[in-house]
């Protein structure tokens, strides 16, 4: 299969590799069939829809942020992240966090019933000049 992203241009990929998300994703409950694509950033991925390749979410892990973030079995923890051009502006969702089991390629998105959680986490902390 090949889809064309405006991130990446075209991509091709072998259909085992999509990720089906029964409810869709909050306010894109219509698009079930997604891609995870690996960043050159060591960090980053981009949900990228199948059915709809201009909708795509840059998204992080979010055990690399708190490793304690609430698990569900089988399933890795992304948050989607909020892009800015100054980079001590980028946030991250950590509310509404984006669950993918790799091994079943399916996926689904859940608020997370905390104060602790945040919809706009600051994913970089300027660090305080001595």
């Amino acid at each position: 299969m090949k889809i064309k992203t405006q991130q990446f241009g075209e991509i091709e990929f072998n259909e085992d590799l999509i990720i089906y998300f029964a409810e869709g994703l909050f306010g894109f409950e219509h698009l079930h069939k997604y891609l995870l694509v690996k960043t050159d950033e060591e960090l980053f991925y981009w949900l990228t829809s199948v059915e709809q390749p201009e909708i795509s979410f840059p998204m992080i892990g979010i055990r690399v942020i708190d490793e304690h973030y609430p698990s569900v079995e089988n399933n890795e923890a992304f948050g989607i992240v909020i892009l800015n051009r100054n980079p001590k502006d980028v946030k991250v969702n950590l509310k509404a966090p984006v669950y993918i089991n790799q091994d079943s390629k399916s996926g689904f998105q859940k608020i997370i019933d905390s104060d602790k959680y945040p919809i706009d986490y600051n994913l970089f902390i300027e660090e305080k000049q001595s």
